[in-house]
């Protein structure tokens, strides 16, 4: 019987498996979420390199925010994204959710970074 990390990692790798297939030409937004924390980067990894990075630890986004597990610093933190994604010439992107579903945080912070400009 598999223990919830190790099915996390199965659906990681899944989705990873299905975004190197779909586009290997666009960079990849990937997701991760804490219990405190979201975290969100641009990533090329043609060139293995990070593009963008935005998160509720950051000194600016902590003082805006009651807390940075909620829905509410999710849409912050994918507005933040999406303007520093398109400051470096980045406007179509893949999602990387991770393994989680896309539904609460994951869900907000994509739906506010297409508001901004992002495409994918």
């Amino acid at each position: 019987m598999s223990n919830s990390k190790q099915l996390f990692h199965r659906r990681q790798g899944r989705t990873r498996q299905k975004l190197q297939r779909k586009s290997t030409l666009r960079p990849r937004l990937s997701v991760f979420r804490s219990g405190k924390h979201i975290y969100a980067q641009v990533i090329d990894d043609a060139a293995k390199i990070t593009l963008a990075s935005a998160s509720t630890l950051e000194k600016t986004m902590r003082g805006n925010l009651k807390t940075g597990a909620d829905v509410e610093a999710a849409g912050l933190i994918g507005k933040t994204i999406a303007e520093r994604a398109i400051a470096k010439g980045v406007k179509k992107v893949v999602f990387d959710r991770g393994g989680c579903k896309f539904h609460g945080r994951v869900k907000a912070l994509a739906e506010a970074a297409r508001e901004s400009g992002l495409s994918f």
